[in-house]
């Protein structure tokens, strides 16, 4: 559905709701099926291996699948480079008439909220939100419905948490989009899953408590985590599920691959109004 923001002086801002979260794992590799892990390996240390090379992944692409609060059914694609930060999605809801494109460039998120948008903003589709400026100019606008909350999340961050699992076990092997894979699973707190988040490079860890913040907002404090590891030691899939206190949370990640280049490019000036410039106009002329 499409969002209405009010600032001060009556000003309405027309723009797509954005009903995704990004959530996830690892990477995908296929050098050798699941089924030659070592058998001596504990469930455990085999979540943690995976979890230990999710550190060194550059950039990554994947596709997400389930129900998140307040979105309804969400499906969608997206690639994601660490450095320097960017980000692509495209993705449909249960929510929204029409998919609905999201891009991180710089310090800007980009919403292209399609031609309802369009006929509000003077015929063009994009919004710019300049992340430096929403703490001054966006007050009157509700950032995490269009996203600024999402854009930028480290999905292979996410693949870590199962570390913070003390009931983690193997429920068996399982082949996830053509590759072999070993199914683990467990459940976890968000106040165990700070405590696990000590480990890891500072980057990992940031990208974690951004997570996790977010998961506070939804209302969740305990998730039931699955996890789907290749033979390479990568997570292939995963899958968080919670009840959360604004409807449930049931989302599947699925990796395509990792470490290839991603280039993500801001759309046409011409083609883009800037909300947090909007909103000071109209702050200005309140």
């Amino acid at each position: 559905m499409r969002a209405s923001v009010r600032v001060s002086g009556g000003a309405k801002v027309a723009g797509a709701s954005l009903a995704a979260l990004l959530l996830a794992a690892g990477a995908v590799g296929c050098s050798k099926g699941a089924d030659e892990q070592s058998p001596a390996m504990t469930p455990a240390a085999a979540v943690a291996k995976a979890a230990k090379k999710t550190e060194r992944i550059t950039s990554l692409r994947y596709r997400m699948d389930g129900t998140m609060p307040g979105a309804g059914s969400v499906k969608g694609e997206a690639a994601m480079s660490m450095k320097p930060l960017a980000m692509s999605m495209k993705m449909t809801s249960s929510q929204t008439p029409d998919p609905v494109e999201v891009r991180l460039v710089g310090q800007a998120l980009y919403i292209n909220g399609g031609a309802e948008a369009a006929k509000e903003m003077d015929g063009k589709s994009w919004m710019k939100l300049g992340t430096s400026e929403l703490g001054a100019a966006g007050k009157g606008l509700n950032t995490d419905s269009l996203g600024a909350g999402q854009a930028g999340q480290n999905p292979a961050a996410e693949s870590t948490f199962l570390t913070g699992s003390k009931d983690v076990k193997k429920v068996g092997t399982e082949t996830v989009d053509g590759v072999k894979t070993t199914h683990y699973k467990g459940t976890v707190t968000l106040d165990e899953l700070r405590k696990a988040m000590k480990g890891g490079d500072k980057d990992t860890r940031e990208s974690r408590e951004k997570s996790l913040q977010q998961y506070e907002k939804m209302g969740a404090d305990k998730i039931t985590m699955d996890m789907w590891v290749d033979g390479s030691d990568h997570a292939k899939q995963f899958r968080m599920n919670s009840d959360t206190g604004n409807g449930p949370l049931d989302m599947t990640i699925t990796f395509l691959d990792y470490n290839k280049p991603v280039t993500v490019k801001a759309p046409p000036a011409s083609q883009t109004v800037d909300l947090a410039q909007m909103m000071k106009d109209a702050q200005a002329q309140g």
